[in-house]
Formats: structure tokens, C-alpha cells, sequence
């Protein structure tokens, strides 16, 4: 008994013991955490260091502004006065409708929180322009990572250069020197700038701003509008925003929803307070003295649309290269938009160097226009969805309702031209339900040339119709004329296809089961054609008109021509007869395409096969293949028949 007392007291002693560690393990631990609490209290009240850009604001907003989501612009900083700008890690943007119980949020508003206005004094002042750039450059160079290929992937052009470019530089003088002594009127209109980007790089967007404000005469700038189609790359949002905040004349829109091209230059002609509108594109520079002639052209007549000479920077070296003058804009049946290079014009008197030229389009790149009067003919089409071919859609209204569009050579911007990928535009659908937008509402009955040329326009066609109620109306009301004076009065150097059954199409061969095709890339003077894979798409459409002429392509510019034995295209004659060397002739019977200057007729040759090189028929190996003139046998490589993709009467 006295033993088993004995180990009791032993075990009520271990047991006090183990509770009082215990306790003192638990009091120990609570003044930690006070004393830890205290501490960050107290940090929390000492100004820290400067913020890197888009760190989050430790302190939570005090101020709750509810914006309705349908107003088609939102515009950030101008409305909200005293505050200059809102930086995006100051901003968010949550749908309301969502996991909330307050009725007075209504469907389709956003809830926009803003910091709170009483800020500490000790807090640091914000960044100047060049420290701005110096901050945000290490954020940058970590969004970017890998450089080289992946910069020219994600951008479609050398990045890694860009950014070693300064955001001033100068491009060198290559205007005419007649342009140097022109004189402008001192009352010229206010100019509006709008810049429209998504997702731009950091050094081509700031490079484009800069170079307006740079270049541009302050008593003519009114206002640079930076547009911001809903981008999402990080250096677009907080470090624009606090870098916008510094630049004089310069405000930041930022759209609600993705809106395009034309949408987006739609919301920032509604938002712009100067009496000319000139479009942007945001990696552009321009030239000193490119403001006032586009300016003096439109003041001279409101319902000018004007464009400069758009030079060209290269996207991989940057290096500026000069547009020789003359040039206009043109579009071919499938409304594919390029610069025509030394056009005919009708004169050659001394002025012909700074005389502007009338155009059949313009491109988008830089574009001004009197504000009231863009938006009397109707801005930009709001059904054009992302972006293409809206300034060909423009640019038919323009002429069609009552303006002109002119090309100014004293005017000069440089345009980046960027390297095709083939994912730039993420959906081709979108595309063609573009052109089909323009084919159904100003194309009357040609819109047929067109279908036959883009099959996949077509085949979107017969399946949808496009919403151009609103789009007829305005044509209706602007007293608008057809298609057919637009080609003959604007563009009759068009050539408009005859599109014969069986004599039109794709020019299939039956020996190979391939196609007649021209390279893309080769230019437009021609070049040697070949035979390739047929696309089905329309890009191989042949034509042999009344002349005797195949006229090749969606422009029909280029003719089936020979240069010796080898097939080759060359431009069409426009002023003159035809000659017999570019004249053919179909034999349907035998599918045999008929040189009539030679009487040889058109063979495939593959690669290394047999051709006659002289007229005394010596024979020798082709070291290219293609499409060559033989003498006329009935082997199954000279059995050529076209192929109609849409049938004359479906469209």
C-alpha cells in the first residue's frame, strides 16, 4: 500500500508539471502574437518604398462607384474628377449579376472600385516620364521572357529591337522639296487623334504616341485619344495608365467589351472634341509636317477623306523605308486592300509632285476626316466584327454617298509592316462575313464577281444572312449611288470580269489532277506560272473573255502571256488592242489552251522533264517545272478544263 501511494504522488507531480509547461507554452505564444501585431501596425504607418508597377494596394478602397456596362463607352479619369487616371490595379471590373443579393445592381453594370482619395502626404510623389519608363521596363522584360522568335510570334514583329528604338526618334527627310516650301492657312481646324490598340506592344504604342505629340503643331492638336479595345496584356492596364497620367493632351479610353477596329475608332470619334478625326493605327511614326497638308486638304472641302503617303518600317530591323510617289489605294474582287504603286495619272505638269491624288480606297493605317461629316455618312459600319476590311467598306460609302477620297503626297507617316502569321485573325470566318457585309450592301449585282472568287464567302452566304437593315437605310437616305457608277466614275481602271460558263474558273488539268497557279509574293508586273494543288478557294479563278485574253486573279490585271517557251503572266494592256501574243483560244473538244502567236499549246512539265528550248527542236531537261508551250498532242498534261466553283446564277 505504501508503495502503490507511493507512485500516486509521483504521477500527480508529472501531471502538474506537463499543465504547467502547457500554459506557459500558450501565454508564450499570445504575447508573440501581440507583439508581431503591433509591429506591422506600426510599419503600416512609415512610408515604404516606392511600389513596383501593378504591386497591389495593401489598403482596401473606400469608394464604390456603380457604372452601367451598356453605356457604349466608359471612359476612365474623365468623369471622375479630381483624378487624372485610374491605374488597373485600382480598378476592377466584376459583373455584378452575379453572386450578389443587391437589387440595385442591375444586370449588365459592372461595380468599379476606386482607392480611397485621402492618401498619406508622406506617401511618395509619382514617377516622371523617364521614371516611369525605367519602372515599368523590369515588369516588362519579365512579362516578355524569352526574346527573339518568341517576341516576333506574339507580336509579328522583332520586339527586342522596338525596344532598343527611342520612343523620339526621327525619320529622315524624303519628302519633295516642293513640299518643304508650301504654306499652310494659319486657320487650319482643330485635330483629334485616335489611337486604337489591343494588346500593343509597350515601345510601337508609346513610339506611335510620342511621335504625334513630337511632331504634331500644338495649336492645331487638340487632344490625343488612346482607345484601349479591351487589351489584356499586364503592361497595358496599371503602367499605361500611371504613364498616360504625365502626358499632356493625352487621354486613356478603355472599352467594356471588345469592339474592333471600326467600333473602337467609333467610340473615340463620339468621345473627340476637335473638328478633324485622323485614325491611328498604334504602331505608326509620322513625319515632321504630316498634320498640317491633311488638315488644309479638309478644311479646303468637309467632305474630304485624306490619307498621307504611307511609308514602311520594316518588322524586323525597323529600318524605314520610303513609298515612291505616286500611289493610291485600290481593292480587288475579292476586297483584298493594297497600295498601287506608279499609277497613270492624267497629267504630268510640274505640280504633279504635291498635288494630291484622288483614290479608289484608302487603307486604315492613317485616315482623317471631318467629324460631323463621319458621322453624317455613318462612321464606321457597327456590324464590321474585330477588324478588316472596314476601311474598304468606308471608303466604297464615302465615294458612293457624296465625298471624296484623296491621298496627300506631302503628308508622310511611316506604317509597321507587320510579318504574316497565320493566326493574326483568329477566326477567318469572321473575315468574310466582313466582306459579305460589304458585298450584300454596296455591290448591287456585282457582289456575284465576288462570290466566285471567295468560295468560302459564298458558301457563309447560302447558309446566313447578314443584318444590313440599318446599313440600307442609311444608303437610302444618303441618296447613295450604285456600284456600277462607283466602277466606272472612281475605279474604271477595274477590269470587270466577263465570268463565261465553261470559260471561267479554275483552270484544272487532267493529266496532273492540279491547277494553273501564280505564286503569291511575285509581284504584281507577273512572273512564271506553274501548276499547284487546287485550293477550291476561289485565289486560282481564270477568265477568258471575248479578247482572247485569260486574265488571271481576283484584280484581273495580270495575262496569260509567253516568254519563249516558258508560260508566263504579264500586265494586261488597258488603253490598247490586245496583241496576239497575249491571245488564246479553248479547243473544248480536246481541252487544248491554244498559243495563237506560236500555235503551241499549253502543257504541264514537271520538275526535270523534257522541253523544247529552240526552234530546231532540240530538247533539253527542264530544271524548274511548270507550265510551259509545247506542240499541241493529245498527251493528258495539255487536257485543261475550267472549273466553275459557283455556278453563274448562285449568287
Amino acid at each position: 500500500m505504501r508503495l502503490w501511494g507511493r507512485a500516486t504522488a509521483v504521477r500527480r507531480r508529472m501531471l502538474c508539471l506537463w499543465l504547467l509547461l502547457l500554459g506557459f507554452a500558450l501565454v508564450t505564444l499570445a504575447l508573440s502574437d501581440l507583439f508581431s501585431n503591433r509591429r506591422r501596425d506600426h510599419s503600416l504607418q512609415q512610408p515604404g518604398p516606392p511600389r513596383r508597377p501593378l504591386q497591389r494596394i495593401p489598403n482596401a478602397p473606400d469608394l464604390e462607384v456603380i457604372v452601367d456596362s451598356r453605356d457604349p463607352a466608359l471612359e476612365l479619369g474623365v468623369d471622375l474628377a479630381p483624378l487624372k487616371s485610374l491605374q488597373e490595379d485600382q480598378l476592377l471590373l466584376v459583373p455584378s449579376g452575379q453572386g450578389t443579393n443587391n437589387p440595385s445592381l442591375r444586370k449588365g453594370s459592372y461595380k468599379v472600385l476606386l482607392p480611397g482619395a485621402n492618401k498619406d502626404p508622406r506617401a511618395p510623389a509619382a514617377p516622371t516620364h523617364g521614371e516611369m519608363g525605367k519602372a515599368a521596363r523590369p515588369y516588362l522584360e519579365g512579362m516578355e521572357g524569352d526574346v527573339g522568335v518568341s517576341a516576333v510570334q506574339k507580336y509579328g514583329f522583332n520586339e527586342v529591337v522596338s525596344e532598343r528604338i527611342s520612343l523620339h526618334r526621327r525619320l529622315p527627310e524624303v519628302r519633295h522639296p516642293e513640299c518643304l516650301g508650301e504654306q499652310y492657312s494659319e486657320s487650319l481646324p482643330s485635330a483629334s487623334v485616335v489611337i486604337c490598340f489591343h494588346d500593343e506592344a509597350w515601345s510601337t504604342l508609346l513610339r506611335t504616341v510620342h511621335s504625334v505629340l513630337d511632331t504634331a503643331p500644338k495649336q492645331y492638336l487638340q487632344e490625343v485619344l488612346l482607345v484601349d479595345d479591351l487589351s489584356q496584356h499586364g503592361h497595358l492596364k496599371s503602367v499605361l495608365s500611371e504613364y498616360v497620367s504625365h502626358l499632356d493632351g493625352v487621354r486613356l479610353i478603355r472599352c467594356t467589351k471588345r469592339l474592333g477596329v471600326g467600333g473602337c475608332r467609333t467610340l473615340g470619334a463620339a468621345r473627340a472634341a476637335g473638328e478633324v478625326l485622323v485614325f491611328i493605327d498604334s504602331h505608326c511614326e509620322c513625319q515632321k509636317g504630316w498634320l498640317e497638308p491633311l488638315l488644309e486638304r479638309v478644311a479646303q472641302d468637309r467632305t474630304r477623306v485624306v490619307s498621307p503617303v504611307m511609308d514602311v518600317i520594316d518588322w524586323q530591323t525597323f529600318q524605314y523605308n520610303a513609298t515612291q510617289w505616286p500611289v493610291r489605294g485600290v481593292f480587288d474582287w475579292r476586297l483584298d486592300f493594297s497600295w498601287e504603286s506608279n499609277p497613270q495619272l492624267p497629267d504630268k505638269d510640274p505640280d504633279s509632285a504635291v498635288r494630291p491624288v484622288q483614290s479608289p480606297a484608302l487603307g486604315g493605317g492613317v485616315v482623317a476626316v471631318d467629324r460631323h461629316f463621319f458621322q453624317s455618312v455613318g462612321a464606321y459600319d457597327p456590324g464590321m466584327v474585330l477588324w478588316g476590311v472596314e476601311q474598304i467598306e468606308l471608303s466604297i460609302r464615302v465615294w458612293s454617298c457624296g465625298g471624296t477620297m484623296e491621298v496627300v503626297p506631302c503628308s508622310r507617316v511611316a506604317h509597321l509592316d507587320h510579318r504574316q502569321l497565320p493566326y493574326r485573325f483568329p477566326d477567318q470566318e469572321l473575315l468574310q462575313r466582313n466582306k459579305i457585309r460589304i458585298a450584300d450592301t454596296w455591290m448591287d449585282a456585282y457582289r456575284k464577281i465576288f462570290y466566285r472568287r471567295d468560295t468560302l464567302a459564298h458558301f457563309i452566304r447560302q447558309s446566313e444572312s447578314p443584318n444590313i437593315t440599318e446599313r440600307l437605310r442609311l444608303k437610302r437616305s444618303l441618296g447613295c449611288r450604285n456600284f456600277h457608277w462607283f466602277l466606272t466614275t472612281v475605279y474604271p481602271q477595274l477590269y470587270i470580269p466577263q465570268d463565261r460558263p465553261t470559260l471561267s474558273g479554275e483552270l484544272y488539268n487532267v493529266g496532273t489532277g492540279s491547277c494553273a497557279d501564280y505564286p503569291r509574293g511575285l509581284g504584281p508586273q507577273g512572273g512564271a506560272m506553274n501548276a499547284a494543288p487546287c485550293s477550291g478557294t476561289g485565289s486560282q479563278h481564270c477568265d477568258l473573255n471575248s479578247e482572247f485574253e485569260v486574265r488571271w486573279g481576283p484584280m484581273g490585271a495580270l495575262c496569260l502571256d509567253a516568254s519563249g517557251e516558258r508560260v508566263i503572266l504579264s500586265p494586261c494592256p488597258t488603253h490598247r488592242p490586245t496583241t496576239r501574243r497575249l491571245q488564246w483560244k479553248f479547243i473544248k473538244l480536246s481541252g487544248q489552251l491554244v498559243h495563237q502567236q506560236s500555235q503551241l499549246c499549253l502543257e504541264v512539265v514537271k520538275e526535270g522533264g523534257l522541253t523544247q528550248s529552240s526552234p530546231r527542236d532540240v530538247n533539253t531537261r527542264a530544271k524548274t517545272g511548270g507550265l510551259f508551250l509545247r506542240p499541241c498532242t493529245h498527251h493528258p498534261r495539255q487536257q485543261w478544263h475550267f472549273e466553275q466553283l459557283v455556278a453563274p446564277k448562285g449568287a
